[in-house]
């Protein structure tokens, strides 16, 4: 048995030493490998905050030379949109009044409107190198627009108000107005019972430049109406960062009792400059964070002449 065992077996020692130098080398090794993944990661991250910057700018750049859309085009547009078939389209003078500040805008424009009518594809052509955003209180309305018109950006957002409460919605925002309900705030963090808080983060973070309030519903007790879209237009236009220091915001049914008390409250008759038909505008000039009320006087003026 021990000629068999020195004859047909071989032993095999492994130092210690041995098996510690390979292991300082698997660490080396795997710290190496470490450093060249952290360092391509950094590049990544580097490069892509590099290209979407640059993109932007390209784009707003190329939107800033580009020719506006023509006077034909745009007057084509409002005339069939105007006399469409669809009982619940804006006039023409109501129209013409919009198209007219959306020539006027700066390119990009941006747009923003509440609400998906008959007249949503012609907001979207009319601005015709800008951003124009729907909000809308249907989901699959909204899913359905953007499945039909790909080129439609909307969203949806639940609002939580109903027409009948409107009086005591409005006296609730009047008493935290120095707290939840500032006229300027990022209102994503709000909970002021009229500020819109569910919208998609970017869109707080855009200088908007026109606002349309055309929705939500409004014309029985449960319906929402528009008292938090009137709300939030006015917080949106007091918040701005840059671009212009004045939103032009758009308010339709002015006609109504609703309307025309929350755009008195919140958007203030001293920025009111027109008003006609069924269209009240508006042009609401960004504020200091510190402002703590949304009219410079309680006692407001005549309405604007048409």
């Amino acid at each position: 048995m021990k000629n068999n065992l020195s004859n047909g077996t071989k032993l095999i020692l492994l130092h210690p030493y041995i098996q510690k130098q390979g292991s300082s080398k698997n660490l080396w090794l795997l710290a190496f490998i470490s450093l060249l993944t952290l360092a391509f990661l950094a590049t990544l991250i580097y490069t892509r905050d590099s290209i979407t910057t640059t993109t932007s700018t390209f784009a707003a750049a190329v939107a800033a030379t580009a020719p506006p859309l023509s006077t034909a085009v745009s007057r084509a547009l409002i005339h069939y949109a105007s006399n469409s078939n669809n009982s619940d389209h804006m006039s023409h003078t109501d129209i013409k009044h919009i198209a007219d500040v959306l020539r006027q805008c700066p390119p990009p424009c941006n747009l923003l409107v509440f609400g998906l009518t008959p007249e949503t594809l012609l907001w979207k052509a009319l601005n015709h190198h800008g951003r124009t955003v729907f909000i809308d209180e249907n989901r699959y309305y909204a899913a359905y627009i953007e499945e039909k018109y790909p080129e439609i950006e909307a969203y949806d957002v639940q609002y939580a108000t109903r027409l009948s409460e409107a009086a005591e919605l409005i006296a609730a925002v009047k008493e935290q107005v120095k707290n939840e309900c500032r006229p300027v705030q990022n209102l994503l963090f709000s909970e002021c019972k009229l500020g819109l808080n569910d919208l998609p983060n970017q869109l707080y973070e855009i200088d908007w430049d026109v606002i349309l309030v055309d929705g939500p519903r409004g014309y029985w007790p449960e319906a929402p109406g528009r008292m938090a879209a009137i709300f939030t237009a006015a917080v949106l236009a007091r918040s701005k960062k840059g671009g212009g220091g004045k939103t032009h915001v758009f308010v339709h049914d002015f006609n109504m009792e609703i309307e025309r008390r929350t755009s008195d409250e919140f958007l203030c008759r001293e920025n009111l400059v027109k008003s006609k038909d069924m269209m009240g505008h508006f042009v609401v000039e960004r504020m200091e964070s510190s402002a703590v009320q949304f009219c410079r006087s309680s006692h407001s003026p005549p309405s604007a002449a048409a």
